[in-house]
């Protein structure tokens, strides 16, 4: 059987069965039981040593297609995420987070957890930093973007960069062409604690937010665009 079919058989259990599945979350708190959100342990630590195979990590990423779409382009909707241009650090952080219970995705998990071993999620991780980002995302409504602009300079690009670069070496994920639905509920549960993987500093920053300010800042970030991996037109 193939992966991809194996992953059809996943699907149809129904995600009642993919939450029960996943591993019970660890901690309530965001650091704590000895945990650090950039820390390098365990199967991160050990994907992020290896060499990545680029070839590899395309066959490997077919599965991942089938929800974030062939390109990494994901869904305006904000269902599931643009992965496209994303670092591979970043990626290898989160997959290996969610696989290790430091983050809650019950439809992710069984997904996740088909990565055979440390090299495969490091030869993925690679070749979804490969592709290049799309200019057509989910933007927000645009009522409010002088507000969003100014509390991204006051707060975000100091992390994240004026063109929403991220940076790989801290675990700072590239915003640009990000859908702003996908971001809204990301920061939204950051905010609120139910995202317990996330950047303590970046918590403190967004619990001070009110709804009104946090969809004015994502609403200013869906439409950040990073040249250097940007697709041409």
């Amino acid at each position: 059987m193939s992966r991809i079919a194996a992953l059809i058989g996943v699907a149809a259990l129904g995600l009642a069965g993919a939450a029960a599945a996943q591993p019970q979350p660890k901690s309530k708190g965001i650091e704590s039981e000895g945990y650090v959100w950039n820390q390098m342990m365990g199967e991160k630590a050990g994907a992020l040593d290896k060499a990545p195979d680029v070839e590899n990590g395309e066959e490997a990423y077919e599965v991942c297609g089938a929800c974030h779409l062939p390109s990494g382009a994901g869904r305006p909707d904000g269902t599931f995420p643009q992965l496209a241009g994303q670092h591979r650090t970043v990626v290898i952080k989160q997959i290996a987070d969610i696989r290790e219970g430091r983050r809650d995705n019950p439809i992710m998990y069984p997904f996740a957890k088909t990565l055979t071993d440390e090299q495969e999620l490091s030869d993925v991780s690679a070749y979804i930093q490969t592709l290049p980002i799309p200019h057509d995302n989910g933007k927000g409504p645009g009522t409010n973007l002088e507000r969003g602009k100014q509390l991204f300079a006051d707060n975000c690009v100091k992390c994240h960069g004026q063109y929403g670069e991220g940076s790989a070496k801290d675990f700072y994920p590239v915003l640009a062409g990000q859908h702003y639905k996908y971001m809204l509920r990301q920061i939204t549960d950051i905010r609120d604690g139910r995202r317990r993987n996330a950047n303590p500093d970046m918590v403190k920053v967004v619990k001070q937010y009110s709804d009104q300010d946090l969809d004015a800042v994502v609403d200013y970030m869906s439409r950040l665009e990073w040249p250097e991996r940007q697709a041409k037109d």
